[in-house]
């Protein structure tokens, strides 16, 4: 096909494809492999140095699609700098080759409306200084974009054509506006305009603090236990979030635990030699590991073998931030997760969990997981061909990934996120500390409540959770949150610590970096919210482990366990420990939920006020002690 028929047949089924299913569908085939590659061969014809990157979207459709042309004298990201970049509609109607500008790095820099104006005189000056550039397009684009990053890419063309997709020119026409473009991107190379901007102090201009969000609340680990009784709707909490995806099939998997589940293979598969040559026997889990994998493949991130000192050759997915905030979160959801022994069937997902490594170098990432799936596993298989389309590689965009998971294993993809319901009561198993150091523990009726006044007309709504982004906390992550070196968290959990010394709850290292990823996560940006994150990880993390009678909860020095980690969270999370259940302007917000509120309301009008959890857990826990002689944080 000409260039001229991949555009028209790409941007003319556009808007039908975003009706139908995201992954493995021929119109994002076409527009990562055919149509990339035919404007990679086009631009690599003069200017063999410029890189070509394309988003058609990760796990679901993007609003606004794009495909763009980076050259590294300028830039390497489409987070800051110039570039040449085709911009498709969002309705179809067409689509742009506009000469553009990455705001999202500014963005963090400066703050969006000093990163506007930087754009903006950016735009004039290169307009007054290439007078080619204001003769060639037009320098107001609109893509009829329905989300804020669809609408981000407006503001900050500079020059731009339009073609409509019911009449579009022919491949010449469209092959010299793109040389063209490119000839005016490569005379800019030479161009410093950055002393023109010098007037306008914008380095003066401090950062202004954010949250950091992909697609929703960053959790810090990607395994969470949502504790209660029956019926407070911990399995329907997945649900919906799986739902607001928008792909609620394709991102969501229910298993229900069996009492028979002894091993990891009930949850796995295995090799059955049944048949008398070796077949793996692939079950729903596996085949929705394997598909939360391919949505990374389709996402245009890259999955590749990476050497490095310490591991060796291993496989790797890299790309930049920007990237990740199209890959959706795929939610496992174990029902009645403990109706077997936790330890013995998920032990191998229990030990992977530990050596996923994220590796951040400024906006761009590198992940890796050991396998789950290992390599010797895969090549004892007899048919490799039936477990490839088992597991939903069979196209020929999974060649190589499926090369590389049959010598590297497959392991825990970033965007796996595994939710268990977990009932405590005779017909169940308890959780072991190894599993509680790995999980986030929720006590489902404390986090989530069922207010029985809100049935009707809901005042709250839970937010958007979304896969850890960090393994290993460093001071970088936390340079943009109140806790810019991270010593007020550290001496927090050392006070905790010295309470728990010599006792079976004692916390390790591993408790302070889970802690900081969960600080980093947050980003809080005061101190009521710092507290709250403190708050949420004694809930979550902390007092899940403490259980058993009088003798066990008793400290080093003979002094009841519970009333000395009372006196020590009392002060150290104050004012939330004081503040009343009336007593808003002292309360911590809420990390998970928010208030419904009319449209146009500020963040802050968002933001639900509640009492210390973890007070309160621990008064029930102490009440329990002294009624049974014996207590838990299970509910």
């Amino acid at each position: 096909m000409s260039l001229k028929d991949k555009l028209g047949k790409f941007v003319n089924g556009w808007a039908q494809a975003t009706e139908e299913q995201f992954t493995g569908h021929p119109i994002a085939n076409l527009f990562r492999q055919d149509l990339k590659d035919e404007i990679e061969r086009l631009v690599k014809r003069d200017f063999d140095s410029f890189e070509i990157k394309a988003s058609v979207g990760a796990g679901n459709w993007a609003n606004v699609p794009w495909l763009s042309i980076l050259n590294p004298k300028i830039t390497t990201t489409t987070q800051d700098g110039i570039y040449p970049v085709y911009l498709f509609n969002a309705d179809g109607s067409g689509f742009y080759l506009s000469l553009n500008q990455g705001t999202t790095i500014p963005t963090k820099n400066l703050g969006k409306k000093r990163a506007e104006k930087r754009a903006s005189d950016i735009k004039d000056i290169l307009l007054a200084q290439f007078p080619r550039l204001k003769s060639w397009g037009v320098q107001e684009i609109d893509l009829k974009a329905e989300t804020a990053l669809g609408k981000s890419y407006e503001k900050p063309s500079i020059s731009a054509k339009f073609y409509s997709s019911s009449n579009l020119p022919e491949s010449d026409e469209l092959i010299a506006d793109l040389q063209e473009l490119l000839k005016i991107y490569k005379d800019i190379e030479e161009f410093d305009f950055e002393p023109l901007l010098e007037k306008e102090n914008y380095s003066e201009s401090k950062p202004i603090k954010e949250p950091l969000t992909i697609q929703g609340v960053i959790l810090s680990k990607p395994f969470l236990l949502l504790a209660g009784i029956s019926g407070t709707g911990k399995t329907r909490f997945v649900r919906e979030q799986a739902k607001t995806s928008g792909q609620f099939t394709e991102t969501y998997c229910l298993t229900s635990v069996r009492p028979d589940w002894h091993e990891p293979s009930d949850l796995l598969g295995y090799i059955s030699r049944l048949n008398g040559s070796a077949e793996y026997i692939t079950t729903d889990v596996l085949q929705f590991i394997a598909k939360a994998w391919r949505a990374i493949a389709d996402s245009g991130l890259t999955i590749e073998v990476q050497e490095s000192e310490d591991q060796g050759e291993c496989l790797v997915v890299t790309g930049e931030r920007d990237a990740l905030e199209q890959v959706l979160p795929y939610w496992l959801c174990l029902d009645e997760m403990n109706l077997a022994p936790v330890e013995q069937y998920f032990a191998d997902y229990l030990s992977v969990l530990e050596t996923r490594e994220w590796r951040w170098t400024d906006n761009s990432f590198t992940y890796s997981s050991d396998a789950l799936l290992k390599p010797a596993t895969i090549k004892a298989v007899a048919d490799k061909e039936k477990l490839r389309e088992a597991l939903g590689f069979e196209g020929a965009q999974y060649d190589e990934l499926w090369a590389h998971i049959c010598q590297y294993g497959l392991g825990i993809p970033f965007n796996l996120l595994v939710a268990g319901t977990v009932n405590m009561d005779e017909t169940t198993h308890g959780f072991s500390r190894k599993v509680i150091d790995r999980a986030l523990s929720f006590d489902f009726g404390a986090f989530f409540p069922n207010d029985y006044d809100d049935f009707f007309t809901p005042t709250s709504r839970n937010k958007r959770l979304s896969y850890p982004i960090w393994s290993n906390a460093s001071k970088a992550d936390l340079a943009n949150t109140f806790d810019v070196d991270g010593t007020k968290t550290v001496a927090f959990l050392s006070a905790v610590k010295t309470v728990l010394k010599n006792t079976p709850f004692e916390l390790a290292f591993r408790a302070l970096n889970e802690l900081l990823l969960a600080v980093a996560s947050s980003q809080p940006q005061d101190d009521l919210t710092l507290k709250a994150v403190w708050d949420d990880f004694m809930m979550c993390k902390v007092l899940p482990r403490i259980e058993g009678d009088t003798d066990k909860l008793t400290t080093s020095n003979s002094k009841a366990l519970l009333v000395e980690l009372n006196t020590v969270l009392a002060a150290q999370l104050a004012p939330i420990w004081l503040a009343s259940d009336t007593d808003e302007d002292g309360q911590r917000p809420d990390l998970y939920r928010e208030k419904i509120v009319a449209d146009g309301a500020t963040d802050e009008e968002k933001v639900l006020r509640i009492p210390c959890r973890s007070k309160a857990k621990l008064q029930w826990m102490r009440d329990r002690l002294a009624s049974a002689t014996f207590t838990s944080f299970w509910p």
